[in-house]
């Protein structure tokens, strides 16, 4: 198990992309893991067949743990041993085991005779029953993914852990609808966001323990939705340093790497502030699990039309949102939670560029 950032000290095999008796290339993808940080592909080390696959699907295990045996000396045209012995995968190993299956009593049909989970799973079915039949058909639990599963720990550590209260603010977004174009609205309420943090940097901290640490740099966490998998939070490190058009082209390359797998462990670590995008997908409020060991997190809800009062007693049409942010309670109150929220508001309604 390589060391996938100076913060992770496990992570879980998802997928096997190459099985015992294949040829992989240096830098071919040899498998995928899961980590509390990023669902990655890893490459392989080296050129070579593979000999044995040491961690199971699903299994979780320590960095520097051995995950499968590569042999170097071969070549591409070789056989390899395996081949006149087909290679049972760990899926059909474990479903086996579960149900007391000898492998050596079910017909493969998969290359050289290998038992597929199909072959096992049909060896299942035609096991006799040995128990009266119900009249209810009993539905196969959905399944979680590793991904989910690590997000749910998360967020419920995160509950545990923060004292969460959440504040709401309205936004005009009309000049950043004059000024957006092509854009989205995210990055100018990133840049907002940014900006307001210089001015109460105490929203822009993580904890250590029970030490609450400040910091200089912006290192702006960015939620990503991987559909049904989950989400992930690429993080956009020293964002201060960019301009609105600069965040979101940094956001678009986080988001289609997050959704192809193909980030790197350190780009979804370090981060100080986070802002996730529901309103996008047509949310007006909600109320967003601090994304630990950070203290708040941005939640921009739907850009609405509808009326407002404007210049005294003038009613008019604009394009409004709420920009909801959780907060612990630990770090700071709500008299600065607002403050911070007002500047942002002030920020992007006062957008000039």
């Amino acid at each position: 198990m390589p060391q996938m950032g100076v913060s992770v000290a496990e992570g879980t095999v998802v997928e096997w992309k190459k099985r015992v008796g294949d040829w992989v290339e240096s830098d071919e993808p040899i498998v995928e893991i899961s980590t509390d940080k990023v669902e990655t592909e890893i490459p392989s080390p080296a050129t070579g067949r593979v000999v044995s696959l040491d961690v199971e699907v699903g299994a979780t295990v320590e960095v520097g743990t051995v995950l499968a045996t590569i042999d170097t000396g071969a070549s591409p045209g070789e056989a390899h041993p395996e081949e006149h012995k087909p290679p049972i995968s760990p899926v059909v190993r474990r479903i086996a085991e579960e149900h007391r299956i000898d492998l050596s009593q079910v017909n493969g049909t998969g290359r050289l005779g290998r038992v597929t989970k199909k072959d096992v799973m049909a060896h299942v079915k035609s096991e006799p029953v040995l128990h009266s039949e119900s009249p209810y058909r009993e539905e196969p639990a959905p399944v979680v993914s590793t991904m989910r599963q690590k997000i749910g720990e998360h967020m419920r550590r995160s509950l545990d852990t923060a004292a969460h209260c959440t504040t709401i603010v309205e936004a005009d977004m009309l000049a950043v609808e004059a000024a957006r174009g092509k854009l989205s609205y995210l990055p100018f309420v990133a840049r907002a966001t940014i900006a307001a943090l210089r001015e109460f940097p105490t929203l822009n901290s993580t904890w250590d323990g029970d030490t609450l640490v400040q910091h200089d740099e912006v290192n702006l966490g960015i939620a990503v939705s991987l559909g049904e998998d989950g989400l992930i939070v690429p993080v956009v490190h020293n964002a201060h340093e960019l301009s609105h058009e600069g965040l979101a082209s940094r956001v678009k390359d986080l988001a289609e790497r997050a959704r192809s797998k193909q980030l790197k462990p350190d780009e979804v670590q370090g981060g100080t502030f986070t802002i996730t995008n529901p309103g996008r997908y047509g949310a007006l409020l909600a109320t967003p699990i601090i994304n630990q060991p950070q203290v708040a997190i941005l939640d921009l809800e739907a850009v609405v039309k509808r009326p407002v009062v404007v210049g005294g007693d003038s009613i008019a049409i604009r394009p409004m949102t709420y920009l909801c942010m959780s907060w612990d309670h630990r770090a700071l109150d709500g008299a600065l939670a607002a403050q911070f929220l007002s500047s942002v508001r002030g920020h992007i309604e006062g957008w000039n560029g």
